[in-house]
């Protein structure tokens, strides 16, 4: 049987650059996105902004399409979801060598799944859960002073601690907030790196999707701070924005309720990844199903609509990257990345309160991996 595994070619430029680039232009070194030297540097992530929905809301973003050059456009990462694209961003690594690879996956030492995003907790400590030294960690070795700005409600997170580690977190609630405190930086600090997280999109798609009104709403007031923000910029000062991943919008008439194929579960333990991207974990003491033959139904069910991998097909593909052997059990053994507008649900929880989220990610699709690289200020094609 086919495998129906896509062929994707990712971008030349990466989400991995960006913020290495930034920190290489500070210190006045090549680098791969082609910045010119700058004093001070600042990165906007903007969650969940992905290319097709900034062109298609252009007239609402007038500031960011007009600098949306097709050059530019870049691919996220593998699964496109928020904990495996801030990671690569800040560390300047895949998937595949950070370690979160998802936004549930496998703890295998625990037998137990972890959400990379809240779940942080004594048997996941993020200096050790993520494998990789930050790119705030490099800035401070070569005597750069780094610093994150977002909410307060992240100051201390596991998260943040894994991803952000080596860089002065500045809490600032509104996106206005944020932009404000990164001109304090720059007024303060002749050399900066500065990461500035953009929650509410992801936020809004979430609950209200990306055609909204409430999404549309924050994606002009970002428009808008960026703008101004922009024009305040010195000669030696560079802005560069980007995302983790793109949004899809996914009514409930599109949820698939996966589990109530009984060939769809068999065998298997547990249940991660993102409804867009799952993740299933076999059950190592049971031996009526091997991985093969789980993709085998998998593909038989849903190959039409959705790309079907075993964790070694997904591996020699290179969509995580180079992978680390102890990062490898926290893949799945079968990986379903849905390429039509649907989402995979398991219906056996107690808890569907997740069913009631609207704008969806993490597959291979355009829509959710394709994001924005603009750039600003000395960063100016």
């Amino acid at each position: 049987m086919s495998t129906m595994i896509p062929a994707r070619q990712f971008s030349n430029l990466r989400l991995a650059d960006v913020l290495t680039s930034s920190l290489a232009a500070i210190r006045g070194e090549p680098n791969p996105l082609g910045l010119p030297a700058v004093a001070a540097a600042v990165v906007v992530l903007a969650d969940g902004l992905g290319v097709n929905a900034l062109r298609a809301r252009a007239g609402h973003a007038r500031y960011l399409s007009a600098r949306l050059n097709k050059p530019d456009i870049i691919d996220g990462v593998f699964p496109a979801t928020t904990a495996a694209g801030i990671a690569t961003l800040t560390t300047g690594v895949e998937p595949g060598q950070h370690g979160l690879v998802g936004y549930q996956v496998l703890d295998a030492a625990g037998d137990r799944i972890v959400n990379q995003l809240t779940g942080w907790d004594d048997g996941m400590q993020p200096a050790t859960w993520q494998r990789a030294p930050t790119v705030f960690t490099q800035a401070a070795d070569a005597g750069v002073p780094s610093f994150a700005i977002g909410p307060k409600r992240f100051v201390d997170s596991g998260f943040t601690r894994a991803v952000l580690r080596g860089a002065t977190y500045v809490a600032a609630e509104s996106i206005a907030d944020r932009f404000v405190a990164a001109r304090g930086i720059l007024a303060a600090e002749p050399s900066a790196l500065i990461y500035l997280y953009v929650a509410e999109l992801d936020v809004a798609a979430h609950a209200h999707g990306w055609e909204s009104g409430r999404w549309l709403a924050q994606l002009e007031s970002l428009d808008s701070e960026v703008a101004r923000f922009a024009a305040d910029l010195t000669a030696d000062q560079g802005l560069l924005l980007t995302a983790d991943h793109g949004v899809i919008d996914v009514p409930q008439t599109k949820h698939v309720l996966f589990d109530t194929v009984a060939a769809l579960v068999t065998g298997v333990r547990h249940i991660g990844g993102d409804p867009r991207c799952l993740q299933l974990y076999l059950d190592p003491r049971q031996t009526e199903m091997t991985a093969d033959s789980l993709a085998d139904a998998w593909r038989a069910v849903e190959g039409d609509r959705a790309w079907v991998y075993t964790r070694e097909e997904a591996v020699a593909a290179g969509l995580y990257g180079r992978v680390a052997d102890d990062v490898l059990s926290r893949i799945g053994d079968v990986l379903v990345a849905a390429r039509k507008g649907v989402a995979y649900y398991d219906s056996r929880p107690a808890n569907q309160s997740s069913r009631s989220m609207i704008g969806q990610h993490g597959s291979l699709t355009d829509d959710e991996l394709r994001v924005p690289l603009i750039r600003s200020g000395a960063f100016s094609r």
